[in-house]
């Protein structure tokens, strides 16, 4: 599913316009993302929790000329699923 297919799906579940569909997702989004920046967590009961969680620098090998490289640290999007998507995925 991509973005315009998720934004049908929405309006048409909840019986509103492909615009305001969009709308609601996209402050989802840039409300997840203030969140996440702050180091906040982001938690949905029952759907699951969004959070950031620190990757350390590291030494990579590049795997055409096996030459090492370095890896900057950097902050990653985790996501843990909910008890009920889960049971419901399953």
């Amino acid at each position: 599913m991509n973005k315009a297919e998720l934004i049908e799906a929405m309006a048409s579940h909840a019986g509103l316009s492909k615009a305001d569909a969009k709308k609601a997702l996209e402050g989802f989004t840039n409300a997840t993302t203030k969140a996440l920046k702050k180091g906040d967590r982001l938690s949905l009961i029952g759907f699951g929790s969004f959070s950031i969680s620190k990757r350390s620098a590291r030494t990579g090998r590049n795997p055409q000329t096996g030459k090492e490289i370095q890896i900057a640290a950097k902050n990653v999007v985790k996501f843990k699923a909910g008890a009920e998507l889960s049971k419901a995925v399953n």
